[in-house]
């Protein structure tokens, strides 16, 4: 517990863990207490018990694993393709100052767009059918991360390069020898990062015109007020997203054991 309440102390995996489940807990059951006590409407707060119930129902009876299924896949397409593009994009932008000049300022202005008011345009553009749902969510990604990229490329040490060419390395061994093995635990922990961010997006895709999905549930619960079931949607992103997070740090742990 000392390590827990020192200034950036190093406590053990197992001690994190402990203290997360017992903040997790105690949350609950406040949350559980407030609802049971009736201090917040039941229609606007129902308890965790009444969620968890409408969760088993609708995995039961409404296909919630399917919809579930659908919506990881539309989020991972989106990203990877988003990934795809910005990482290269991220690395000549920091590489060559004419690639960085050319696309910095257009890029800028795109990712302080809000997505919901380019649905329209969405639809326009794609029809109501998946293209528009990958596209949507590859929007709210992209332009945020090729960014993330360029700065960690940015952050590599010059002494690196320099040191890379005064051997006879090429530029691009300087690339894949040196450059992206420094930026290497910088750049997965930002894929982590814009993975939540994809998904938060979730549920502004899947409004438009879809039939599957979470973020059609819950909003087809909120059309009928079933609050129970529109938390019980929220309660399930949020469990992917923790268990997606927590396998991306375990990866980064193993990926880079000398951190």
């Amino acid at each position: 517990m000392r390590e827990l309440l020192t200034f950036r102390g190093r406590a053990s995996a197992r001690a994190e863990i402990a203290v997360g489940a017992v903040m997790a807990v105690a949350l609950l059951l406040a949350w559980e207490a407030v609802a049971r006590a009736q201090l917040v409407a039941p229609q606007f707060l129902p308890s965790p018990t009444n969620v968890v119930v409408a969760m088993w129902s609708m995995f039961t009876t409404q296909s919630l694993l399917w919809h579930t299924a659908v919506s990881t896949l539309r989020v991972w397409i989106a990203f990877l393709i988003a990934a795809a593009m910005a990482i290269p994009i991220g690395i000549l932008m920091s590489s060559y100052r004419i690639v960085g000049a050319s696309l910095e300022p257009t890029i800028d202005f795109i990712r302080y767009l809000p997505v919901p008011a380019l649905v329209p345009l969405s639809i326009i553009w794609f029809g109501v059918g998946e293209e528009t749902k990958i596209f949507l969510l590859w929007l709210g990604t992209f332009f945020q991360l090729v960014l993330m990229v360029a700065d960690d490329m940015r952050r590599v040490p010059h002494e690196y390069v320099e040191i890379a060419f005064t051997l006879g390395a090429k530029p691009r061994q300087v690339l894949t020898d040196v450059a992206l093995r420094a930026m290497g635990p910088s750049l997965v922990d930002n894929l982590r990062i814009t993975l939540g961010w994809c998904w938060t997006y979730l549920v502004i895709a899947e409004i438009v015109a879809a039939d599957s999905g979470l973020g059609f549930v819950i909003w087809s619960a909120r059309r009928y007020v079933k609050t129970p079931e529109v938390m019980a949607g929220v309660v399930v992103i949020g469990l992917i997203g923790l268990l997606t997070d927590q396998l991306l740090r375990a990866l980064h742990r193993r990926m880079f054991k000398y951190l």
